[in-house]
């Protein structure tokens, strides 16, 4: 579909009949009120029930589009630390995905970091991340063996 078609479609003046966006697995009794993310690509990881329990999870995403962003979002907004890979995306959408991120994290209090290129990590305000540096080892400066 064009883009002057997904704009028609998006503004309801033709009939959008795009069927990849759609999920006919789509269940209407689905549980609300449960501290379960929302989940429902399968580019969206979460890791096992055992580290919800304990508070221990970290979700990636590979979003392939800036509709992948709400996913982000929610994962973020459930206070789960989320890294956000985006060398699948045009660099016009990887910089919206970013600048959304950029405002997830400043509106709920957390914090980006670039981990490599064009791959983020989204932490949320009680996490802390521990960088690989050893302690006591001076930060400017060459180890001088003398």
């Amino acid at each position: 579909m064009g883009s002057v078609r997904k704009a028609s479609a998006w503004l309801g003046l033709v009939e959008d009949n795009d069927e990849r966006y759609y999920d006919d697995e789509y269940s209407e009794d689905v549980e609300t009120g449960t501290n379960q993310p929302w989940v429902t690509d399968p580019r969206v990881q979460v890791v096992s029930e055992k580290a919800e329990d304990t508070g221990r999870r970290i979700a990636t995403v590979t979003p392939d589009s800036f509709r992948d962003a709400r996913g982000i979002g929610e994962l973020f907004r459930d206070g789960v630390p989320v890294i956000v890979n985006l060398t699948a995306m045009d660099p016009a959408d990887a910089k919206r995905v970013v600048d959304f991120a950029a405002g997830l994290t400043f509106g709920l209090r957390g914090s980006i970091e670039r981990v490599a290129t064009r791959v983020f990590l989204l932490t949320p305000a009680h996490t802390q991340v521990v960088n690989g540096e050893v302690a006591g080892r001076p930060a400017d400066g060459f180890f001088n063996q003398s």
